[in-house]
């Protein structure tokens, strides 16, 4: 078999587990949907290729998904590097999302982070900034969720050890997602 073949039977069974997640993917959806409703917003934040999905999800909600609706509030904390190097700087790597929690955050709005291996120390603290702030926690985790799989309001495991394979389901569910909101505000 082909290194190719064999990324995609991977990604494929991957996929296929992922169905086990369905009923929690649309009812985090709906959350979503909920609060972006009720006229709060979604934070989102990771590191390195979990960074490039917050960016992704983010985009689809400020712009549009697949249906012309109004701009949506939500913001990846990845984004703004003079308050990553001056926040990383002044208070550490630790705290470049729990800070921008504290500053941008509200009750009422979700704060979803992304981490394939469940243990980066700068998205555990922006959950505990957020839990202490009343702001709801929806992780996208991977392998056995981690650290913050029992930091969090809700998450979604995604069932697979594979790096790639738990950031390419991270992204499918953010559209699943961003298709549940469309579907709302269409």
């Amino acid at each position: 078999m082909s290194l190719t073949a064999s990324i995609l039977d991977a990604h494929l069974l991957t996929v296929e587990r992922l169905k086990t997640l369905a009923p929690e993917i649309e009812r985090t959806g709906r959350l979503l949907t909920g609060a972006l409703q009720a006229g709060h917003k979604i934070m989102l934040c990771g590191n390195g290729g979990s960074a490039a999905d917050a960016q992704h999800i983010a985009a689809e909600l400020v712009c549009r998904f697949e249906s012309t609706r109004r701009g949506l509030p939500a913001i990846a904390l990845t984004t703004d590097t003079s308050a990553l190097t001056a926040i990383g700087n002044d208070f550490g790597f630790e705290r470049i999302f729990a800070r921008q929690v504290e500053a941008l955050g509200q009750p009422g709005d979700i704060l979803i982070a992304l981490s394939t291996s469940g243990n980066s120390t700068n998205v555990t603290a922006a959950v505990a900034k957020a839990r202490e702030m009343g702001i709801a926690t929806l992780g996208l985790l991977g392998k056995d969720g981690g650290e913050l799989l029992g930091r969090l309001d809700q998450a979604l495991v995604v069932p697979t050890d594979s790096t790639a394979r738990i950031q390419e389901c991270h992204i499918l569910i953010g559209h699943i997602w961003c298709a549940i909101v469309d579907a709302a505000f269409s």
